[in-house]
């Protein structure tokens, strides 16, 4: 069995995100070839190999910068039928779903989303899925011989496995009728940690009283690495960037940790962070509705719990 699996990157370097991919296809079992398109750093594909692949492809033609839908999805399909591959597995991404799902259609393969976890192969191929954005699981039978698997962030533990992979160029035929979406412009999201990407997220909301208060919030994310979000309201308002606001209508995210000051916890708010492994909350309000959802709460002004939390963490190091 051979799983082809596609490599995102931004700024020519691989998301996280698409590496657990890489290590989702190996702990599946069989041979893993991992795919990259467009400019690409050659020490981010030679590592590439430590999370389980056995080959990378290197489709470096500098159209490939610009992720057009179906430029991708024809070019996922030419690999797969150049190394023979039955399955595709990529990361759930605003790009990856819908390349995966053109290539799905195009291919007549089966198509999962979401997914969270290893298929069970006990009785056929079962995988499970997130829905209703992280509120509930459906099992589904994936019965083509063919399947395309977009994974969802944290869905598999990113371990290296101490291979290396060669690297080898790809030229695929590039169809100009598929160019006939062009991207215009591409606006990116200010601050050092990719809000989608990141392992730790603070989250600031109303609470704050204003954008001139977010510099306690920063100083925290700074500590953590962390990148910085927000609730709706604070978006709505103009104080904080709207490719910050976290929620069901904003970016939805998995991370590791997640630390909400300020927020009282709305459900649509919930829905976009229902999946993270720990939140923690901050609000002076002890009957904030988030707190329900808590791993850990701090009932306190987070005037007050922020700065000593962070000179805590900066003292600890």
């Amino acid at each position: 069995m051979t799983t082809l699996v596609f490599i995102e990157s931004a700024e020519s370097k691989i998301k996280k995100t698409s590496l657990e991919a890489v290590a989702y296809a190996h702990a599946m079992g069989g041979n893993v070839v991992a795919i990259a398109l467009g400019t690409v750093d050659k020490s981010e594909l030679d590592a590439v190999g430590k999370y389980g692949a056995s080959k990378v492809l290197h489709a470096a033609d500098i159209k490939l910068d610009h992720p057009v839908i179906q430029v991708f999805a024809s070019v996922l399909i030419q690999a797969m039928q150049q190394e023979s591959a039955d399955n595709l597995i990529l990361a759930n991404s605003s790009l990856g779903t819908p390349v995966a799902a053109k290539v799905a259609v195009k291919i007549g393969a089966a198509f999962a989303s979401n997914v969270v976890e290893l298929p069970n192969t006990s009785a056929g191929f079962v995988v499970k899925r997130s829905i209703y954005t992280g509120k509930a699981f459906s099992f589904v039978e994936m019965k083509s011989a063919k399947k395309v698997i977009a994974i969802k962030k944290n869905a598999v533990e990113l371990k290296e496995t101490g291979g290396s992979a060669p690297v080898s160029i790809l030229s695929p035929t590039l169809n100009d009728a598929d160019f006939n979406t062009k991207i215009l412009s591409t606006e990116k999201a200010t601050g050092e940690v990719s809000l989608p990407e990141a392992n730790i997220v603070v989250s600031g909301g109303r609470g704050l009283k204003g954008p001139e208060n977010w510099g306690i919030l920063e100083d925290l994310a700074k500590v953590l690495h962390a990148a910085t979000g927000c609730s709706k309201p604070v978006s709505d308002m103009g104080w904080r960037p709207h490719h910050e606001h976290v929620g069901q209508t904003g970016v939805k995210v998995a991370p590791q940790l997640y630390i909400a000051i300020g927020i009282s916890g709305a459900i649509q708010h919930l829905a976009g962070v229902n999946s993270s492994k720990c939140i923690v909350v901050i609000n002076k309000d002890a009957d904030a509705p988030f707190f329900k959802a808590a791993d850990y709460g701090i009932v306190g002004d987070a005037f007050e719990v922020v700065p000593k939390l962070t000179a805590a963490i900066k003292a600890s190091k």
